[in-house]
């Protein structure tokens, strides 16, 4: 029988039937396409063995004027700027204490208690302490001044922390002979999880079993006072918890033997108003003093203080100097010329004349060509025009830019080119995209572009278009001319004033997997050299079946072939190659180069890509198959002998599994004058239908498949 050649449609296809994409691909790992043929992707290796604290979620490469190449990256502990392989650490600081503090040590314990009113700290906090003069417990003072990272939250007057020492006595004191022990704490950490929030089966939407702890309001309240009397508080509520008064939370920051707590009013997105005495208040957070708590319908539920926003930043450049921006948080400035010993600092505390600084906002962006500093879901002006900083009151739909090649100078004036916008559309604000013409603003149900027009308005907003979604934050990139993104449940593109939703193979595929609860994190990236755009996302499940809560998926579009594929992989930010030659990413507190050899940092990588099943006589009858002609390509290879494994698996029905399964290797045998590898493979399977794959595990191994060809045997219809 003469061979048949197998020729494969480009890209894989897993949202029809496998049998309907006979001619295709269902399903690859470390996959891409190039002229309409799967090869391997690159490979990756540490650009440094040093490692960073917490998730990196962002990267911005820029360079000095002095030609210093510095990386920004943002996790959810810390700020650092990478340079020359080595990370410098230039977190905000959020307050310094020098007084009032002291330390309790437990014997035989390494954590010890720091003792300090209003401290303010969350878990995982940082706490840099110094002028520890004296020991303690035991401990030398030396064991004090160190940063430490916060242990646990007791109340708000302490916390704990692990000095690395066991403290040989008890005792509580100064660990100084005379003056005061220093404090300087840096901005609160972020969440690396999406955690729960209010809403419809949490909180207090969530119901309540028989016997919640409730108690009385001792006195009405109005919409302002922030010291609530109850009838009895005792065993209700510690430090940190949530009670209920109406519809209005207010999150308790610490309680007192005569039944007063001391509480932050209209927490977690409810409205402070006024209260009549004997009002019920009820605790609508669990804690360890309680065991019948505000629950869920049939399931407990939970609301935590720290909202549900993972830790994310946005960052630009100002020259050469670096403004940076926490979610929903402040807006920071790093000096370059005070040096990378230096930490960023509030921008409204930088030298110069300034007025309504924005306290709060969900992004920054400085515009290239303009030189505006804009930043969006921000808070509102200053109450007069002199005053240094705004109102403080976030507005989710709020933009606000600064005066021209003025960081600091927000306030409108016939002197400045300072102002504001509003957007119409949507409920919240969600990313803005810088292009070559234009900035893309979307928000959560809408997409709107500002262009500068000059004075008197500077900026100019109009919608482009209604009714579609973007997942995240950081799921919208520019490239060209265009800019790509992903809803919650389809992707975009945005070009030439059009917005299109695009067509995708394997949307079920990727869509039906994302653990939404964790969609924050799903971030995109361009790869330019293969002219591809990337999303990286949470899967619901990882490899052991349990609830997934990282990235480790991608999903690639690749702009030039118009075909998708996908894979697993975990990097938790990505940005393209540029300054540096080669793309970046983070994963597991590392930062890789990329598309440098074809290993998984010096470890062989497994990459695979397998065919739809493919009939054999319009699928009547049986075929034999003896015999696989590979057609292989190796170049690139570092490996001598590089080889890859050639499986056919054959099915008897549509619905049945397979059948049989014979694997057989390829491997090049030389390279030069020209390529050879095995000339055939001798298999023996039997089916109606058969399926191919080629997957490759060994180290040094590029591979590109081209048309293998097959022979097959009729051989009956039964």
């Amino acid at each position: 029988m003469p061979l048949t050649k197998l020729k494969f449609k480009s890209g894989i296809s897993s949202d029809i039937t496998a049998y309907s994409n006979e001619g295709g691909f269902v399903d690859g790992d470390k996959i891409r396409f190039r002229f309409g043929y799967p090869e391997k992707i690159g490979g990756w290796v540490k650009h440094n063995t040093n490692t960073y604290q917490g998730k990196a979620r962002r990267l911005h490469n820029w360079i000095a004027l002095d030609g210093s190449d510095y990386l920004g990256i943002g996790t959810n502990l810390k700020y650092y700027i990478e340079e020359g392989s080595s990370y410098y650490d230039i977190t905000p600081v959020r307050s310094t204490v020098t007084s009032g503090i002291t330390f309790t040590t437990v014997s035989g314990s390494a954590v010890v208690t720091v003792n300090l009113a209003n401290h303010g700290a969350n878990i995982n906090d940082f706490v840099t302490i110094s002028a520890a003069g004296a020991a303690l417990g035991g401990l030398a003072a030396s064991v004090f001044n160190a940063e430490h990272q916060i242990v646990s939250i007791t109340d708000a007057t302490k916390f704990t922390i692990n000095v690395g020492s066991n403290a040989s006595s008890a005792a509580t004191g100064l660990a100084k002979s005379s003056g005061s022990v220093t404090a300087v704490f840096q901005l609160n950490t972020g969440t690396d999880t999406t955690v729960g929030g209010t809403g419809f089966g949490a909180g207090q939407f969530g119901g309540l079993t028989n016997g919640a702890l409730t108690t009385q309001l001792n006195e009405a309240l109005d919409n302002s006072e922030t010291a609530v009397d109850v009838d009895d508080e005792t065993g209700m509520t510690t430090a940190g918890d949530l009670i209920l008064v109406g519809e209005e939370l207010m999150l308790v920051a610490n309680t007192s033997d005569d039944d007063t707590m001391t509480v932050t009013r209209g927490s977690e997105g409810t409205t402070a108003v006024a209260h009549d005495d004997n009002a019920t208040v009820r605790l609508a957070l669990g804690n360890t003093l309680a065991t019948d708590d505000f629950v869920g319908w049939g399931s407990a539920a939970s609301i935590t203080v720290s909202g549900n926003q993972i830790r994310l930043w946005s960052h630009d450049n100002f020259g050469e100097d670096l403004i940076i921006n926490p979610i929903n948080n402040g807006i920071f400035y790093w000096d370059r010329t005070n040096g990378l010993s230096t930490r960023a600092v509030e921008l409204s505390t930088i030298s110069g004349t300034k007025t309504s600084v924005p306290q709060v906002a969900k992004q920054v962006i400085v515009s290239d060509r303009d030189r505006h500093v804009i930043a969006f879901g921000s808070d509102g002006l200053g109450a007069t025009a002199v005053a240094e900083q705004g109102d403080g009151v976030q507005d989710p739909l709020l933009i606000r830019f600064s005066s021209q090649e003025n960081a600091i100078d927000w306030f409108p004036s016939t002197k400045n080119t300072a102002g504001d916008l509003r957007l119409g559309g949507g409920s919240s604000f969600v990313q803005a995209v810088e292009t070559k013409q234009e900035i893309l603003v979307f928000t959560n149900k809408t997409l709107h572009s500002m262009k500068y027009i000059g004075p008197p308005f500077t900026f100019g907003i109009q919608e482009l278009s209604k009714n579609i979604t973007i997942i995240s934050p950081f799921s919208a990139i520019p490239n060209g001319d265009s800019v790509y993104w992903m809803g919650v449940d389809s992707f975009y593109s945005y070009s030439g004033g059009q917005t299109i939703q695009l067509p995708c193979t394997i949307k079920d595929k990727v869509f039906l997997d994302i653990n939404i609860e964790e969609k924050d994190k799903v971030h995109v990236g361009v790869n330019s050299e293969f002219n591809e755009i990337i999303w990286f996302y949470p899967s619901a499940l990882d490899s052991d079946g349990d609830v997934n809560l990282q990235i480790n998926s991608y999903v690639i579009y690749n702009i030039m072939e118009q075909v998708w594929y996908n894979g697993t992989l975990d990097r938790d930010a990505w940005l393209d190659r540029g300054i540096r030659n080669l793309p970046l990413a983070t994963g597991s507190g590392f930062l890789y180069n990329h598309e440098t050899g074809y290993d998984d940092d010096g470890s062989a990588m497994t990459s695979f890509i397998e065919s739809a099943p493919m009939a054999i006589s319009d699928g009547d009858k049986f075929g034999f198959i003896n015999r696989i002609v590979p057609d292989i390509n190796f170049n690139g290879s570092t490996s001598t002998n590089p080889s890859v494994s050639l499986s056919i698996k054959s099915r008897t029905h549509s619905g049945s599994g397979f059948s049989q399964t014979e694997s057989a290797t390829t491997q090049r045998t030389s390279s030069s004058p020209v390529e050879v590898y095995t000339e055939k493979l001798d298999v023996r399977v039997r089916g109606r239908t058969f399926s191919l794959k080629i997957e490759s595990t060994t180290s040094g191994t590029k591979f590109k498949l081209g048309t293998p060809q097959v022979n097959i045997k009729p051989d009956g219809k039964r």
